[in-house]
């Protein structure tokens, strides 16, 4: 049983907002106090080490629902599948719809519900469900579905990313220029095809880490502002991927026959740049190996970190030629990964 992505479809929100709209921010440290350089200074640290040199967000009219549906409209379309054929549709988000003036999280009724009615679904026995595992709440959604198709429990998924993190950002924390707003989706069905989802696996590193992402209040002391937002340990979280992510990645490959050497492309959360390259070089290391060029394609510097849509949304991209100089073949070993909030880690190997 061979069990594929058949369709693929993303929305990129058409508001830029790049590094230089960010030099009137007041930057803070985690205690309220100033930081000791000029914001053009922050920003640019800012831009070396993460590779971003703009994000997108959502228009004020739009909310992540929004997104999620016009990824899925995209992914149905090209799929060429009747939408009231889906047994499920599985959104993976981190904040629900997010109200624009107060940062307040609505999930009931659940995203994925929400976009079952924007598609017009008449099918009761199509499920709609929403998936929270962090940013690696894609690909956990796409093992979910081949979980339901490989026991027939299902024969057609829609599986979502969809993110609005300009909602949930603190305009006092440097890491707030980390984040952005999009959407990814994919349809998985069984197909005649060769290849399809090989091997995958999934962890929850939740003893110590478990707060590594968490919402808190904003940095600045001197504001009756008690909205909660995103906020990071950084390097905390930057060491637990370096550590865990490369020996997830590898106890994946390990599953299968596919040898390192057969891997084309690696699509890894775009996260921070410096980061996804330490952990793809590290992961090539564990099988005393270089990383092989144009392995990893990257989104980030034109789209920031969108969460949950990072990948869903790249893949997409390089499959309707959009990222320059990647493309992706038939027949192609393509490895998925990703880390995030919980802490959660997860990867699957397929073959295109």
């Amino acid at each position: 049983m061979n069990i594929k992505i058949t369709g693929t479809g993303s929305y990129i929100p058409a508001l830029i907002e790049q590094n230089e709209d960010f030099l009137n921010h007041q930057f803070l440290n985690a205690d309220g106090t100033e930081i000791h350089h000029p914001t053009s200074v922050v920003i640019e640290k800012f831009k070396k080490i993460t590779g971003i040199e703009e994000r997108r967000y959502a228009s004020q009219e739009q909310n992540t629902s929004d997104l999620a549906f016009l990824s899925a409209k995209a992914a149905i379309k090209d799929a060429k599948v009747d939408p009231e054929t889906l047994d499920y549709i599985i959104v993976a988000h981190n904040f629900g719809d997010v109200d624009k003036n107060t940062s307040q999280a609505d999930t009931v009724p659940s995203l994925a519900a929400r976009v079952k009615h924007k598609l017009q679904i008449k099918n009761p026995y199509c499920v709609a469900y929403d998936l929270l595992f962090g940013c690696p709440g894609w690909i956990e959604g796409v093992i979910q579905a081949q979980s339901f198709i490989k026991s027939k429990m299902a024969k057609k998924c829609l599986v979502i990313g969809a993110e609005t993190l300009s909602r949930v950002i603190d305009a006092h924390d440097r890491d707030s220029m980390i984040y952005s707003d999009g959407a990814g989706a994919s349809v998985i069905e069984i197909s005649e095809d060769k290849g399809g989802i090989i091997s995958s696996i999934s962890a929850s590193y939740t003893l110590e880490e478990a707060n590594f992402l968490f919402f808190g209040k904003t940095y600045n002391q001197n504001t009756t502002d008690s909205n909660k937002y995103i906020k990071m340990y950084g390097r905390k979280i930057y060491e637990f991927a370096l550590n865990h992510v490369p020996k997830a990645m590898k106890a994946c490959l390990d599953k299968t026959d596919v040898g390192i050497g057969d891997i084309k492309k690696i699509l890894i959360h775009q996260a921070n740049e410096k980061m996804d390259e330490a952990i793809v070089k590290r992961f090539y290391e564990l099988y005393g190996k270089e990383v092989p060029k144009n392995v990893m394609p990257m989104s980030i510097q034109k789209l920031g970190n969108s969460s949950v849509a990072t990948i869903p949304t790249l893949y997409d991209l390089i499959l309707n030629h959009k990222i320059d100089d990647q493309t992706i073949n038939k027949g192609d070993y393509l490895l998925f990964a990703s880390v995030g909030a919980g802490m959660n880690i997860n990867a699957f190997l397929y073959q295109h």
